[in-house]
């Protein structure tokens, strides 16, 4: 009876330990399943250069190699937080939803502008990323992402959109 209480003890400090790294590589899992959260340059050698000074205006829209190129740098920077073919699975903004309110401008001026806000709005975002009481919403991508490659996930994330303009 004796050697039975000793046993107890230690094999629910085996099972406990147990658990305890079973626990540890289901986390260890997900952090690796999450992917490189490192941001990745684009290669954007196939669209003509914007220069240094940055648009107000997406100069990609409906431009087929942009949306190509843009589709990838958004699987490869964006994804991990605003989901795959931009579906968000609730951690970041659903981007499809970007210019929702562009779209139910009756007034085709009233549109162009909202369009154009919406434009330097996306881009100043990414550029600078998003910080609120010091804790990091999204990363500031300035000088890993190239303005090719920010307008060029722009006009992929417009063939996205919820609701067409």
């Amino acid at each position: 009876m004796r050697r039975h209480r000793t046993q107890q003890p230690r094999r629910l400090r085996q099972s406990i330990q147990a658990a305890a790294l079973l626990a540890g590589l289901a986390g260890s899992w997900f952090a690796w399943a999450h992917g490189d959260v490192t941001p990745q340059a684009v290669d954007t050698h196939e669209l003509p250069s914007l220069g240094e000074q940055w648009r107000s205006e997406n100069p990609f829209r409906k431009n087929e190699k942009a949306i190509r190129i843009g589709s990838s740098a958004f699987n490869q920077n964006c994804a991990r937080c605003h989901g795959l073919e931009a579906i968000s699975g609730g951690i970041a903004p659903d981007l499809r939803r970007l210019d929702n309110d562009c779209a139910t401008q009756k007034n085709e001026q009233k549109k162009a502008a909202c369009v154009k806000e919406n434009d330097n709005y996306f881009s100043t975002t990414v550029r600078h990323g998003r910080t609120r009481n010091g804790a990091v919403y999204m990363p500031p991508f300035e000088g890993t992402l190239n303005q090719e490659a920010v307008w060029a996930i722009k006009a992929y994330l417009e063939t996205r959109r919820e609701k067409p303009l």
